[in-house]
């Protein structure tokens, strides 16, 4: 029988390219989203015309936040897997308007527990989590066992309250969870809050990038095809315990500065560059410890910075430029 999964956010960055590969492994998936306007609406749109093409897609628009417009979306489904990429991503963004966050990470994750809660046929629910749930420390990497008690954003705090959540749930009402810890995702079709974004669309109207503390900053970039690759197989794996946590890192930190490297690189254009302080609720150092996931799923971050920001490139310039005028 063909599974039926629902996937939340599915018109932003990772839900996307989930919903892709899930429908070649043979899903019929429901994607929803609120279509907000924390970045251009334009975008996501764009990707759900992509996703429209297959007949084993069906998109409702739809915001965890109210539990009615997301049983309505679900209504007459025999709903077997959920994949809830759905956030209110940003860090800086979070120092604006924390409300968001709550309403989203905190209320929203409830009411997909709940719904998971009350769906008879669910086997397995898969949750996004994020690497800023470890706060600012050096050193590394970052292991899944590793206590995580310091958010530095609030960004932070709600996805440590969003694998609290789950936990709890797992535990009253025994719904198998997986809770993936996302570091610093990027590739084509990614979102243009992210500073690998920001970095060609201000280089490509030659115009200076600004660099935060860039002698301090590293990053586990992890591009998206590693990611997507591994997500049918997570899916089909619920946890035997109830619940777990897994990294999915490149285990391979990059400095800020190599990062504009290959961002020059790719595009053959030189920035004038704007040196800053740190700012406010920003982490130095991510570094991910994927042991755990390679050894369960055979999850493997093998592209390299370099590779990953030529296929960014790619795709931007040969259809988002086109797209975005």
């Amino acid at each position: 029988m063909t599974k039926t999964i629902l996937v939340t956010g599915a018109a932003g960055f990772v839900g996307f390219h989930a919903s892709r590969k899930l429908i070649d492994a043979g899903f019929n998936v429901i994607g929803i989203d609120n279509i907000n306007d924390y970045y251009t609406p334009k975008l996501k749109y764009a990707r759900l015309e992509v996703l429209s093409k297959s007949v084993n897609f069906r998109f409702e628009k739809a915001n965890i936040s109210d539990p009615a417009s997301l049983e309505k979306a679900v209504s007459g489904e025999t709903v077997t897997h959920i994949l809830h990429l759905a956030a209110q991503a940003g860090v800086r963004y979070s120092l604006e308007n924390p409300r968001a966050y709550v309403d989203t990470n905190l209320v929203g994750h409830l009411n997909i527990l709940e719904l998971a809660r009350h769906t008879s046929t669910l086997e397995h629910l898969i949750y996004a989590s994020s690497s800023s749930v470890y706060g600012d420390r050096e050193g590394g990497p970052f292991r899944e066992t590793d206590i995580v008690r310091k958010p530095a954003s609030l960004y932070a705090a709600t996805k440590i309250g969003g694998e609290m959540l789950a936990q709890s749930y797992s535990a009253l009402y025994g719904i198998p969870q997986t809770g993936l810890r996302f570091f610093t995702v990027y590739g084509p079709w990614g979102r243009p809050d992210m500073a690998y974004f920001i970095f060609a669309e201000k280089m490509s109207r030659g115009e200076p990038i600004q660099l935060f503390a860039p002698d301090e900053m590293r990053r586990d970039f992890t591009f998206i095809d590693d990611i997507a690759n591994v997500l049918p197989v997570i899916v089909h794996t619920p946890p035997t315990d109830g619940h777990a946590i897994y990294n999915l890192g490149n285990s391979n930190p990059n400095t800020l500065m190599e990062l504009v490297t290959a961002v020059e690189n790719s595009f053959e254009i030189v920035a004038e560059k704007q040196i800053l302080p740190k700012q406010m609720g920003d982490v130095s150092h991510t570094f991910a410890d994927a042991t755990s996931a390679l050894r369960d799923f055979g999850f493997n971050a093998e592209t390299s910075l370099q590779d990953g920001i030529d296929k960014f490139a790619t795709w931007y310039k040969n259809t988002w430029m086109n797209e975005s005028e």
